[in-house]
């Protein structure tokens, strides 16, 4: 099914000065297809779309749910539509609602990582299992088990990760998969079992590697925690390993929950300056300007980052 926003186009970044000037041409090219894309959908639909958009740029959620409501009724199959439902009722608290939109999105398009990767931190925050919501899954597709594989490996739920990628067939990618969750679950067989005796167990993270920040700061996201921690948490990661764009990408997600979305648009720029061969961050990033220009009425380089993303 075709999206609204031109998923499969992706468009690499150039950097250097030397392409300064091709890049501007395909930057103007991407803009002119996603808008003779945008024409297949009433100007009803793209209106409503946007102000969801926009709304959710500012964390406007009660607003943004309205106007995808709308498109929903104007797109009843629209994926895309169920995704950003998904997201903001989970944003809201509403796990139940957002689970059906989840799995909704997920059965629309079994293969999109990012749909996975909703539903399962839906499921995570219902307190539930994946197990529970299976059957209602294309169980079948091999690409959907290989990503809720994944996704539960760098949720660190090797166990799970390992029992998911059972029903897959070999493959190069998942027998590497496969290694590193074995190896993962050996690793922490053999530590010593440690008794939490405090809600304050995160503050032990050893803060000396960047994976020790990594886990700090996904933290602080998935739980929608203070904002100024994330910001300040993620300014010392810069200033200590200042080669990371993980680190500029979850800068730019704090600046953007504090509404400094100018700031944003460039420390998140910075991070697409860092990458490499890293799609799945490279999405985020992509999402995340898209959420700062929206903030700040630019729909036009907001539209221009939503069909970059693969």
């Amino acid at each position: 099914m075709k999206n609204l926003i031109l998923m499969g186009l992706l468009v690499g970044v150039c950097n250097t000065p030397m392409q300064s000037y091709a890049q501007e041409n395909q930057e103007l090219d991407v803009e002119q297809s996603a808008e003779v894309f945008l024409e297949e959908y009433s100007d009803t639909f793209q209106e409503n779309f946007f102000e969801g958009l926009k709304q959710m740029g500012i964390r406007n959620y009660d607003r943004a749910i309205t106007y995808f409501l709308e498109c929903k009724r104007l797109q009843p199959q629209n994926t895309v539509v169920s995704f950003e439902l998904a997201k903001f009722h989970l944003y809201d608290k509403q796990f139940v609602v957002a689970q059906e939109y989840a799995i909704e999105a997920l059965n629309g398009e079994p293969e999109n990582y990012w749909y996975a990767e909703t539903l399962v931190n839906v499921v995570d925050a219902r307190k539930s299992v994946l197990e529970e919501v299976k059957e209602e899954l294309p169980w079948d597709n091999v690409v959907l088990r290989g990503n809720l594989a994944e996704i539960y490996f760098l949720k660190e739920d090797y166990v799970t990760a390992k029992s998911i990628l059972k029903s897959v067939k070999n493959s190069k990618k998942y027998q590497y998969l496969e290694h590193k969750i074995t190896d993962s679950i050996a690793k922490q067989q053999e530590k010593p079992t440690t008794v939490i005796v405090s809600k304050k167990a995160e503050n032990t993270i050893d803060l000396s590697s960047t994976d020790g920040y990594k886990v700090k700061i996904e933290g602080l996201l998935a739980s929608a925690g203070n904002h100024d921690e994330l910001l300040h948490l993620t300014e010392d990661a810069i200033e200590r390993f200042p080669s990371q764009p993980y680190f500029y990408y979850a800068n730019g997600v704090a600046l953007n929950l504090l509404n400094e979305h100018t700031d944003a648009i460039d420390i998140l720029e910075t991070a697409l300056d860092y990458l490499i061969d890293d799609i799945p961050l490279e999405n985020n990033i992509y999402k995340e300007l898209a959420t700062s220009y929206m903030a700040t009425d630019n729909t036009s380089k907001a539209n221009m980052y939503l069909s970059k993303i693969k």
